[in-house]
């Protein structure tokens, strides 16, 4: 049993309780730890032909740290992950404001969303697990009560399926994804992530003000740093762009072709050690690429991260989209009757 089992419940969550954690394994030893405070991914271990068990999952050892850490490393974000301007939107001619957290923004759902709650296990097995929760009408300032479930399954090839699904009495914005960060060399490797292989599949990107704010308009990723068709390290034309040096690094959505294959992967990450692959699958309509620009001082399982030493590749819908339906991908909003569904998968090649 992984040593997370004991030194994550050795101290209680906010609720009081320990949390509760779940191991999924496959037959080729790939370890995947999750946890209910946050319907988190907490560790992901691979068993590298050389005899290494790689951690490629930035994480914690403890629940002090969980708490203390600002980064969201490996939760479940919503109700609206990413950002939404000044927390305000309209549903029908009637306006809401939503709890603001990050520079009078509203980002991953606000001060006590999702990744902080208790979810409840409803189901699990040696490869799977489904987690439940429900938001209440008016939580964080959202309207309609939300149900939904996050569904972790290890497949033997060694992927990683995140399904997520949720149903509402009340029209809402709903934008669910994972905060994994990933450095395939390993976790406490302190490689540099930037010295990853990247390729996203994706025409356009999203400039963002200084704070994370849509400028409104999507840009041509042709002739500039933002252009990942074929693939480059991530220090190629690192800061090379406004863009980027207002953020410290990429932060920025890709959106993907709506005409694409949905069975070919979008994006594909590679270790500066060539030994591990990630390949990122998804029906969700874009990608946020971050690469960790912030991460310094957060707690790691060893001590602290620095920036740049792991990457997410959260996919979503575009940030602020309830601000912009003029832009071409599905509603964010959740209707009643209607369900939200979507999931995303890490391939990983060892």
């Amino acid at each position: 049993m992984h040593s997370l089992f004991r030194t994550m419940t050795a101290q209680p969550a906010l609720d009081g309780k320990p949390a509760q954690l779940i191991e999924l394994t496959n037959a080729t030893g790939v370890s995947v730890v999750l946890m209910d405070i946050g319907a988190t991914w907490l560790s992901c271990r691979l068993p590298l032909a050389c005899g290494e068990r790689r951690e490629v999952l930035l994480g914690v050892g403890t629940m002090a740290d969980f708490e203390r850490q600002a980064s969201y490393m490996g939760v479940t974000v919503g109700r609206y992950a990413n950002r939404i301007a000044k927390g305000n939107f309209s549903i029908s001619g009637h306006h809401y404001h939503v709890d603001t957290n990050q520079a009078g923004n509203c980002l991953h759902g606000g001060k006590s969303g999702f990744n902080e709650a208790r979810w409840q296990i409803e189901e699990q097995s040696a490869c799977h697990v489904l987690f439940s929760h429900r938001s209440s009408d008016g939580d964080q300032g959202f309207p309609g009560n939300l149900s939904l479930k996050v569904e972790y399954r290890l497949t033997d090839s060694g992927e990683v399926n995140i399904s997520y699904s949720a149903l509402t009495d009340k029209a809402t914005p709903v934008n669910l994804t994972n905060h994994g960060y990933f450095n395939l060399d390993g976790a406490e490797s302190k490689v540099d992530v930037r010295h990853h292989q990247l390729r996203i599949n994706a025409d356009e990107y999203l400039p963002c003000d200084s704070v994370g704010i849509p400028l409104g308009e999507l840009a041509s990723v042709d002739g500039n740093g933002f252009d990942f068709r074929n693939q480059k390290s991530l220090m190629q034309d690192f800061l090379g762009d406004q863009q980027q040096h207002q953020a410290k690094g990429y932060d920025h959505s890709f959106l993907f072709n709506s005409e694409r294959d949905r069975s070919q992967p979008i994006a594909q990450l590679i270790s500066q050690d060539k030994k591990v692959k990630m390949e990122v699958l998804t029906d969700k309509p874009a990608m946020q690429l971050y690469t960790g620009n912030w991460l310094a001082g957060t707690p790691s399982r060893e001590g602290e991260y620095s920036d740049y030493a792991g990457v997410a590749l959260e996919t979503q819908f575009l940030p602020d989209s309830p601000n912009h339906p003029e832009w071409p991908q599905p509603s964010c909003f959740l209707k009643p009757g209607d369900e939200y569904r979507y999931s995303t998968s890490y391939r990983f090649n060892f």
